[in-house]
Parts: structure tokens; sequence; C-alpha cells
């Protein structure tokens, strides 16, 4: 048995024994009966003794080697998302970079999912002037990827958003856009906990108001849309809205508190899922979408049951800063060989976060190496001593 010596609240350092790893291989691969796409990190390049710097570049081999593991895993990739630090560190020429080397990676993995988040990030604040302004900048991004091939997930915008003083406005955009791209898109309803700046998505701070003015622009585009992802962290909502959807749109579950019971479903319908912890999580995920495609229910949920609490934890409030979560599951599970992260965003939760995080992946029997993610947490913990 491993054992570590961790901090407490209190700062004295207790024992703490490690667990078994588990092994969640698949036994067949045979399609999932939900569609699985898992929001996927980037690693950029760096070393122990490295500075923070202006420019950060992103280190290849190692951000897409995470995509092949997911693709083995039977999940698809919802590339260059929030997850990917879109909107908080990520440029769009390096995410259109990130989309290019995806892209061509999937090609050597005959049945790979892959839709790529297009949006309006590279203006900053008060570029837009008008509402038109929000269009061309959605349309330069959609032709860019559109052009290497890439299935779309149109991003929230904060542009729109910001400009936007009527539900009229979204149904403008959002039908300009939907009537040129060339194949259906997923939409992307991305609630305020995530990004302050789309507080009022869809023309409403009231979350009923805001999703029928949704619902009204899906069902006038209907043909154009595979399925809308919402991350608003309230089942009931999705629940709600899901049922509402028109037969030919899917709902992809963005809570990454309560995804087990929103895949699962009911009698009357189920969500797909696209889900920033699926990477997190990715063989016991695989696992339990297996067992569910088997029709054994109860043991898919018992499955992502057992990672719940540590989900939950990872998105926290302040729930944008859960991409500290997912990066530092990657390191404790040699995925990448440092914790560090585009604009020193691993500085955004506290080392106590990150201790508890270890402890509840160790439970959830995520860590596959405990004497290499043992060695991992030391790092951490001495370098936050010797930075104190």
């Amino acid at each position: 048995m491993v054992k570590i010596k961790l901090p407490s609240l209190d700062g004295q350092l207790h024992d703490y024994s490690m667990s078994e790893p588990k092994h969640f291989a698949r036994k067949n691969n045979k399609p999932f009966n939900r569609i699985a796409y898992s929001a996927a990190h980037v690693v950029i390049n760096s070393s122990e003794n490295s500075q923070p710097s202006t420019y950060e570049t992103i280190d290849w081999e190692t951000t897409i080697n995470f995509r092949r593991y997911l693709w083995d895993c039977g999940l698809g990739v919802a590339e260059a998302m929030d997850t990917a630090q879109r909107g908080m560190g990520l440029s769009w020429p390096m995410a259109l970079e990130l989309i290019k080397h995806s892209l061509d990676a999937a090609t050597d993995y005959p049945n790979a999912k892959i839709a790529c988040g297009v949006g309006t990030d590279h203006l900053s604040t008060g570029d837009a002037k008008s509402i038109n302004g929000v269009i061309s900048a959605y349309k330069l991004q959609i032709e860019s990827v559109e052009k290497l091939g890439g299935k779309l997930i149109l991003m929230a915008s904060r542009e729109l958003a910001r400009l936007s003083t009527k539900p009229d406005d979204y149904a403008y955009v959002y039908s300009n856009l939907l009537e040129q791209v060339e194949q259906p898109v997923i939409l992307h309803w991305l609630g305020d906990m995530f990004d302050p700046a789309l507080s009022g998505y869809w023309g409403s701070s009231l979350v009923d108001e805001a999703m029928n003015n949704c619902i009204e622009v899906i069902t006038q585009n209907q043909h154009k849309i595979d399925g809308i992802k919402i991350s608003l962290l309230d089942k009931s909502m999705e629940v709600k809205m899901r049922r509402k959807l028109p037969g030919s749109v899917k709902m992809y579950t963005g809570d990454d508190f309560n995804f087990p019971e929103l895949i699962a479903g009911d009698q009357q319908g189920y969500s797909h899922a696209l889900l920033g912890i699926f990477s997190a999580i990715a063989p016991i995920a695989s696992l339990a979408l297996e067992k569910l495609s088997m029709g054994n229910r109860q043991e898919f949920l018992d499955l992502l049951n057992s990672t719940v609490a540590l989900s939950r934890h990872i998105f926290q409030a302040p729930t944008r800063f859960y991409k500290t979560g997912i990066v530092f599951m990657a390191f404790l599970n040699d995925q990448q060989n440092h914790f560090t992260m585009l604009g020193q965003q691993q500085n955004s939760r506290s080392i106590s976060h990150l201790v508890e995080l270890f402890k509840l992946a160790d439970q959830a029997g995520l860590l596959v190496d405990p004497h290499l993610a043992k060695a991992r947490m030391e790092t951490v913990l001495n370098t936050s001593r010797n930075n104190q």
C-alpha cells in the first residue's frame, strides 16, 4: 500500500493510504448508444525551471497524444473549446492550429468523432461595433474550420452578449450563420458560472425565458442543427429543455454535476454528452457507456456515480477554473510531464483544492500508477511550500 503525507486544513501533515488502482478496460469496441464528446485541454511547452512568458507555445505532440488517448477510449473530441482555455489563454490562431493538428490526427481513427469550437474570441471586448460585426467575426472562424473539413460547434459569443439588446438579436445572428454552414452544427449554451461575460445569453437573465428564446431559434433552423450543448449545472432545466427540442435535434449534456442520470435518461428521452470531466475520467466513462449500450443501466450508473464527487470538486465555484483540475489529473497520470498551464492558470486553485482532488481521484480508482501519482503530488506540495 502506497502512503503519502498530505496537509489538512490546519496545515498539519497526515498519513494518507492510497487505494489500489482499478482497471476499466472495455471488453469490446462496439459503438456506444450515446454520442460522447470529451472536451480536451492543451499542453504547453514548459520545464521545471521555465519562467512565465508573454509568449507560450503548445506542445503539439503531447497535446495530440491526449486526443489519441480519448479516441482509444471510444470517446469523441470536442476541440478548441473552453476546456482548451478559449478566452482564457488560447488565442484564435493557436486554436485554429490546434484544430488542424487534431483533424489530421483523427484520420488515423476510422470512426473518430471530432467537433471544433468556433466563435468570436479573436475580438477583444468592444471590438465588435454592431450585431453585424459579430456575424462577420463568427463567419471568419466558421470558414477557416470548414476549409479544414471540421464539424462545427458554434460557441457562445461574449461580444454578442455585450451588444444584444433583445432576443431578436440572437435569432438574427444564429439564423444568418446557420443559413450558410455546410453541415449541421452543435450549438453551445455556456452558463455564466463558466463565463460571467455570457450572463443573459439568449436575451434574458431568466433561464426559462432564455431557454424559450433558444428553442425558437432551434425550431426555425432545425435542419442545420445537430444538437445543443448546455452547461447550466441545472438538471431539471436540461430535462425541461430536452423535452421541448424538435425530434431531430439532440441534447448534449454539459452538466458536470449531474451527468450520469442525464445520460441514462428516462422514458421520455436522454442526453448525449459533451463534457469536460470526461477528459479526467475517460476510462470509467468508456466502460460505463459500454455497459449502457449492453442494456446494463445500473452498472452504467454505478460506474459514473463513483466519479461525481470528483467532478463536483473539479467544477466547484469559481467554476471557470475547472481547467486546472483537468490538467492536474493529466499530470498525475503522466499524460504530461509538468503542471503548468497557459497564462499560469495552474495557480487558480489552492493547494488544499488540489489535495482534495488527489484524494477523490484516488478513491475513484483513477490514479493509474500510485507511486508516480504520489511523486507528482509531492512535487506540487514542495513547490507550494517553497513559494510561501
